[in-house]
């Protein structure tokens, strides 16, 4: 990344994260956030985070959750260098990093089985079914390239150890197939819905699933987002900005 504008920091939980991010093209919105409060690492858990683009997840949870450590994989340098810069920015260089590397082909440092979590954020729409942005960025966070949602399903399940937890974020109207993903790696179900108002359809959903888990799927109460006038509401803001956690 450059010096001057491209590296003028917003931030995420009330300025406790601060993120460096291009002023044009893909900038974090609340999905990562939510993403990270519902990753339940435990002290000394290693999370690894797929795309982790500019670093917004790995950081919030990286407040959110001191004790863990945490790997951030991103595809493309360019991104993974503001990550990197993100990191050293919130000064924890310690028990986070970022990896550049594909996961179709994912580099030797990322060992198979050996997380205790993975969490992600995968493209929302498929290659066949979306016009793709001008933007390169924006085209790489939100439309699949070559690894479709059941790589990056793979991937999980091979990066994980037995028992640990993958936690996605994604569109709520692709939630019939992430669940004809998860049979014979995944189990343990629990699907987070998030309402954007109280009495309207989810659009994204949380999930999260446990390797090798028995246990049956669980449909949570989800969180509603905003009031009737647009504002967050009290329990969306105790996530956004005061860090806390959410139960799946």
């Amino acid at each position: 990344m450059t010096d001057g504008e491209d590296s003028l920091p917003d931030s995420l939980l009330g300025g406790r994260v601060r993120i460096a991010q291009p002023p044009e093209g893909y900038r974090a919105a609340i999905d990562p956030v939510l993403l990270a409060a519902a990753t339940a690492a435990e002290p000394g858990d290693r999370v690894l985070d797929v795309g982790a683009g500019t670093g917004a997840a790995s950081l919030c949870l990286a407040v959110r959750a001191p004790a863990c450590r945490i790997v951030g994989l991103e595809k493309h340098p360019e991104v993974a260098a503001y990550a990197s810069h993100n990191i050293e920015l919130n000064g924890v260089q310690a028990r986070a990093w970022v990896v550049v590397g594909d996961l179709l082909n994912p580099p030797l440092m990322v060992a198979p089985g050996s997380f205790d979590r993975v969490m992600m954020n995968p493209p929302y729409l498929r290659a066949d079914a979306a016009t793709l942005p001008p933007d390169p960025w924006k085209a790489a966070a939100n439309v699949e390239g070559e690894a479709t949602l059941a790589h990056w399903i793979a991937f999980a399940a091979t990066m994980l150890k037995m028992r640990g937890w993958l936690t996605l974020v994604h569109r709520a109207d692709r939630l019939d197939e992430i669940l004809a993903l998860l049979p014979g790696r995944f189990g343990s179900t629990v699907l987070f819905p998030l309402w954007p108002k109280a009495g309207e359809a989810a659009k994204r959903v949380l999930v999260s699933a446990q390797r090798g888990g028995k246990g049956p799927a669980t449909l949570a109460a989800g969180l509603v987002l905003h009031e009737a006038d647009g504002r967050f509401t009290a329990a969306a803001e105790a996530v956004l900005r005061d860090g806390a956690a959410l139960s799946l």
